[in-house]
């Protein structure tokens, strides 16, 4: 019987919002295995004593970074964790975009500013804020070039938190075709899912966001599936994936670019493909045997 850790974030006394986890343990459990949801932060788990760790919904993560980093070296170390922590690790601050644009994988143009660093913001269309290490929109918000100072401030807010800035153009492509994600699991595209735009003009930074309006199944074209692979043949480490979210757009051209790749904690959206849920507890099972450990 394989011991399987789901790992999760502590709601405190709100509702979880991981919709897909108590179906997956309970999936999990009706096919053999010892599954159970372990918040990732609770100091008393035994991380060893599980043949796997799978990160589900660390949703908090990305205020704690640090903390999270460290708990993922160590778990790393004890059990097999999915994904590995080499590429968690990269995965968790975005200016991997620079690096799988410099591999060739068409992306959204990013820029980075540091703390300490001058802001420099584009001054002839609208672009986007947001920090390299963040998920849901948060801290994300769009400006257009009169709304320069609303924006400072939003950059000097999250450099006094230590955060380094992204700034992209926004894609108005959103607003017409949406953000597509496809999520592959145990090597193979799992399903796909649109939603629409999520930054409205003039909502604020640091204001609460619904990080998947209007989500609905998708079929993924020719055109997005050659992109999706190719990020992640570009993936250092790729080939341990267990699972991963690739987040598309239409560029001006109208062509697909990469806008994120989600290789820690994506939402899998399983209520939306309930036809989904068989194939993610195969790939789990297989992934805590031991004969497939490497």
């Amino acid at each position: 019987m394989p011991r399987i850790a789901l790992a999760t974030y502590d709601p405190g006394a709100e509702p979880g919002k991981d919709t897909d986890l108590p179906e997956l343990v309970r999936a999990l459990r009706a096919a053999g295995a010892e599954a159970e949801a372990r918040y990732w932060d609770d100091p008393d788990t035994d991380w060893g004593r599980y043949d796997l760790v799978v990160i589900r919904s660390t949703w908090d993560y990305s205020w704690r970074a640090a903390e999270f980093g460290a708990w993922v070296e160590r778990v790393g170390a004890l059990t097999r964790l999915a994904n590995p922590a080499p590429v968690v690790r990269w995965n968790t601050d975005k200016r991997y975009l620079g690096e799988l644009a410099a591999a060739g994988v068409p992306t959204v143009p990013t820029r980075y500013i540091a703390p300490g660093e001058p802001a420099g913001l584009p001054d002839g269309h609208e672009y986007v804020i947001k920090p390299t290490s963040g998920a849901g929109a948060r801290f994300a918000a769009r400006y257009t070039p009169a709304e320069h100072e609303q924006a400072v401030r939003h950059l000097t807010r999250m450099h006094a938190e230590g955060f380094t800035a992204m700034v992209q153009p926004y894609v108005r492509g959103i607003d017409v075709g949406g953000e597509r994600a496809l999520q592959f699991f145990g090597g193979r595209l799992l399903h796909a899912s649109r939603k629409g735009a999520v930054l409205a003009p003039g909502t604020a930074y640091d204001a609460d966001k619904v990080a998947h309006p209007d989500l609905r199944p998708w079929r993924p074209t020719p055109e997005e599936l050659v992109l999706a692979e190719k990020a992640l043949g570009a993936v250092p480490g790729g080939a341990g994936l267990l699972y991963a979210r690739v987040d598309l757009v239409d560029g001006q051209d109208g062509e697909p670019r990469l806008m994120e790749l989600e290789l820690v904690e994506p939402n899998l959206f399983l209520w939306l493909h309930p036809g989904s849920l068989e194939r993610v507890v195969a790939a789990v099972l297989e992934a805590a045997d031991p004969a497939t450990s490497g």
